[in-house]
């Protein structure tokens, strides 16, 4: 008995020494991604201070390729290729920014300042719903998600105890929870429909032809300029359908814009397999 009950301790000790092994490797694994990642940060930081801007976005740009999405990246990415009059990548950058920090008055007013550097002078109206639910604008996805899981949370605690002891302030607090989860939850079914659906894309090129068709025979409509946000409608065969708030529409290379919402930050990724779930 005493030899097997060490070898079960032999055992027991290899797994437990095995685990501890796994966690402290991972442990390290993560502290050299985070200061590669600082690191990285901190030379692209460096670079646009120094005037080297194009160095700047070479290392924003490595960093959003390796994961480490955020507003802040895209708002230096946004900032280093405005100083390179970059007006259409600026542009670009704000907005991906804005989607991530939407409150943040230094983007805000770049932004602003940049929109006003393009030649075309496009205005995005809104619509019933962007005006019916103004708020949204002011807030990410992430926020509304979990606004709305703390509403639930309380609304459904709120009525458990009015359940075994009801009172008056349960009875008032239930029905103000109750309005505020219906707000909640059609924010949070609006919101996730706007991002789904957010089809802006930039003109980068300094000049685009619009035309009638996708082929270069076709006929000229207008031109775009480089900035100029517009929406992309479908693609095919290397152009693009787009149009613009005036209910102008035309064909363009593809190569001549790039679409806002490329990504989905990890955030947006977890709350969409919530909500699908």
């Amino acid at each position: 008995m005493r030899g097997f009950a060490a070898k079960h301790w032999l055992r027991f000790a290899g797994i437990t020494f095995g685990l501890l092994a796994a966690v402290c490797l991972l442990a390290v694994t993560g502290e050299a991604n985070t200061n590669g990642w600082e690191e990285l940060f901190f030379r692209a930081n460096q670079a646009y201070k120094g005037g080297r801007f194009q160095e700047a976005i070479d290392g924003y740009g490595r960093l959003l390729d390796s994961g480490h999405e955020n507003g802040h990246l895209y708002y230096n990415l946004g900032n280093a290729h405005f100083r390179l009059n970059q007006i259409g990548q600026a542009i670009l950058n704000y907005e991906r920014a804005h989607r991530l920090m939407p409150r943040d008055a230094d983007l805000n007013f770049n932004l602003g300042y940049a929109r006003d550097q393009t030649q075309d002078a496009i205005s995005q109206p809104k619509g019933l719903i962007e005006t019916t639910f103004f708020w949204l604008y002011t807030i990410t996805l992430h926020e509304v998600f979990w606004g709305f899981a703390v509403v639930n949370l309380l609304f459904w605690a709120v009525l458990l105890v009015r359940l075994f002891r009801p009172s008056e302030w349960t009875y008032y607090a239930s029905l103000i929870l109750l309005v505020l989860w219906l707000i909640g939850g059609t924010s949070l079914g609006v919101k996730y429909f706007q991002e789904l659906t957010d089809d802006r894309a930039v003109i980068l090129a300094e000049e685009v032809d619009v035309l009638a068709g996708p082929d270069t025979q076709d006929t000229l409509l207008f031109k775009l300029h480089e900035g100029a946000v517009v929406h992309m409608e479908r693609s095919e065969d290397g152009w693009s359908l787009v149009s613009l708030p005036d209910n102008k529409r035309g064909w363009v290379k593809m190569e001549a814009l790039e679409k806002i919402n490329h990504v989905t930050s990890a955030e947006e990724r977890a709350i969409d397999s919530r909500l699908k779930a």
